[in-house]
């Protein structure tokens, strides 16, 4: 979440939480893995019953003690009512959907109460807005939580903090789990030329995809922005008819395979550049396959080869799986 590195402090609270709250797609609250504290609306009160009780004292006033000691009872009840109202809560890893990197992920979390109603239960991490969520007695509910993006694979957020100050805010309740939560992170699309694998241009009866290629003149159409400047028609810019690009189209036989090889510039501009042609072709409908350092992917269609491909752009050169951004 945030790129400065955790202090030694954080690191040592960081292990321990590891051992007293392991990693688990499930997590049920109980007394171990509750803290509470008095909020600093909670410290004020306290100070202010200590200021109560001298005054009593001072001036032998049974009114005073009287309001002294019932504030007292109240400041113990809301103790156990604000550990009450965490404790048996269960919480669960929700589904995940795959964004590209720069976008918000949006991993869901799912509460669940065995018995009592759990209000005002707030989840999140530090320095973002926390998520509130009430749930039923016996019920159930989703909270959709937010995380930023900053490069491909897998993204592993830190542990959750999930707390509640229920129902007066004199104390606050929480803890740390860690859910497991995951989120694959697709290469940014951006536009260029159509990176075709050697020789998959040779079959003059193959289709013709326009706009991708350089074989064929097929005309002018409107500059978009991620379009390559080297297919500007400047004699049209300056006859005053805007920004035009050149279209091509490109013979592409029964093999059409983009190709990283193909490609010039680092690793990530060119996963980004294959994350925009699988894209491209995908919304065209033409079968295409994808060949990276050290895996193929045949010829296909359809969104579910789509997916297997932007899978592989996300991950390559990364674990395959999510592997625990913890100590």
């Amino acid at each position: 979440m945030s790129g400065r590195a955790p202090s030694r402090l954080q690191r040592l609270r960081d292990r321990w939480l590891a051992r007293r709250l392991p990693a688990a797609t499930s997590v049920q609250l109980t007394q171990r893995s509750i803290f509470i504290v008095p909020t600093t609306v909670g410290m004020a009160f306290l100070v202010a019953l200590l200021l109560m009780l001298l005054a009593a004292i001072n001036y032998r006033n049974s009114l005073a003690y009287a309001m002294t000691f019932l504030l007292a009872s109240v400041f113990a009840v809301t103790l156990l009512h604000t550990w009450r109202n965490m404790a048996g809560l269960r919480l669960q890893a929700g589904r995940t959907r795959p964004v590209f990197c720069g976008e918000r992920a949006h991993p869901w979390v799912r509460l669940e109460s065995g018995g009592r109603t759990h209000q005002a239960v707030a989840l999140g991490w530090p320095g973002q807005t926390f998520e509130l969520a009430d749930v039923p007695a016996r019920g159930a509910c989703e909270v959709e939580l937010t995380l930023s993006t900053t490069r491909r694979g897998w993204l592993r957020p830190p542990r959750l903090r999930v707390e509640s100050r229920f129902p007066l805010g004199l104390f606050v309740a929480w803890s740390w789990v860690d859910l497991d939560l995951a989120v694959l992170v697709y290469p940014w699309p951006v536009a260029d030329e159509l990176p075709l694998q050697d020789g998959s241009r040779g079959d003059e009866e193959g289709r013709h995809l326009r706009g991708a290629g350089a074989d064929d003149y097929q005309g002018l159409s409107p500059w978009q922005p991620g379009v390559s400047r080297r297919r500007l028609h400047w004699k049209a810019y300056s006859r005053g008819q805007g920004l035009l690009v050149k279209e091509f189209a490109a013979v592409a036989g029964r093999d059409l395979m983009l190709d990283y090889e193909a490609l010039g510039g680092d690793a990530e501009s060119r996963l980004s550049r294959l994350c925009h042609w699988v894209q491209t072709l995908t919304e065209q409908h033409t079968a295409f396959g994808l060949r990276l350092p050290g895996r193929n992917i045949a010829p296909a269609q359809g969104r579910d080869h789509a997916d297997a491909c932007l899978r592989a752009l996300a991950l390559h050169g990364v674990a395959e799986r999510p592997t625990a951004a913890r100590p």
